[in-house]
């Protein structure tokens, strides 16, 4: 069955990773799909290799202009806009004591008012449908702190909060806003130079499922909340994390 029959779909951050795998999983499930993101070469290549149902537009989630310009390409091609997907991020790991000014907005400007603009942008062509849903990509760093990682744990709290508030304001306009939290992802971000020294191995082994997730896992709860089945939530936080903020592991 094909649940996502009808509806258009915008996607950022969808060169690699969980975007891509959104992305896909989407034009299985039959909606015309927006990829958006700054690596041209990559976005490009996966949009072609979805065939019309797909297009590929240059997007900087920071910018104002950039998601004004990634909505008309939507609507121009495919008519109206009915999910969003939030998915662009970046990772920085450095300590409380000595991260720059620029280091930290750098994180906040992409995954924190990159969804701000993004939920924005988006309520004028949502509202015209009639309804839609938007999917904030947060994480269970969103949910805990996480030593090392300051502007990325503001940034995914921020989002939830974010989440939340545009629950309350937009419902009346049918628009459903909702929060998926991953845990630990096997992605390109997630295999970054940043975690060269860090055991994320040994990390993901501890875990009740004893493995990393990946990246179609997220995007099936993706689906779920972009399509009709899950017409009564809003404003919810969505776990996907292999059972790590379940509780310590004591024992084999």
């Amino acid at each position: 069955m094909a649940r996502l029959e009808g509806k258009v779909a915008l996607i950022t951050g969808a060169a690699r990773g969980q975007g891509e795998a959104e992305a896909r999983r989407f034009v299985a499930e039959g909606a015309r799909v927006v990829l958006g993101d700054v690596l041209d070469e990559q976005g490009a290549r996966v949009a072609a290799s979805l065939g019309d149902r797909a297009v590929w537009a240059r997007h900087d989630v920071g910018s104002e202009a950039s998601w004004a310009a990634f909505v008309e390409t939507a609507e121009r091609r495919f008519g109206r806009i009915d999910v969003l997907i939030n998915n662009a991020g970046v990772l920085g790991i450095a300590p409380i004591a000595t991260i720059t000014l620029e280091q930290y907005m750098r994180v906040i400007n992409v995954n924190q008012v990159g969804c701000l603009l993004g939920m924005r942008a988006v309520i004028p062509p949502m509202t015209a449908a009639g309804g839609g849903s938007i999917v904030n990509i947060a994480s269970t760093a969103g949910l805990e702190g996480v030593a090392g990682l300051v502007a990325y744990v503001s940034s995914k709290f921020a989002i939830r909060g974010m989440t939340k508030t545009a629950a309350l304001e937009l419902g009346r306009a049918r628009i459903r806003v909702n929060a998926i939290c991953p845990g630990g992802i096997d992605t390109p971000m997630g295999r970054g130079d940043d975690f060269v020294k860090v055991d994320t191995g040994g990390v993901m082994a501890a875990l009740p499922m004893g493995r990393i997730g990946r990246p179609e896992e997220v995007a099936h709860l993706a689906v779920f909340l972009a399509s009709d089945e899950s017409s009564y939530c809003t404003g919810a936080d969505f776990v996907v994390d292999g059972g790590m903020l379940a509780g310590p592991q004591w024992g084999g």
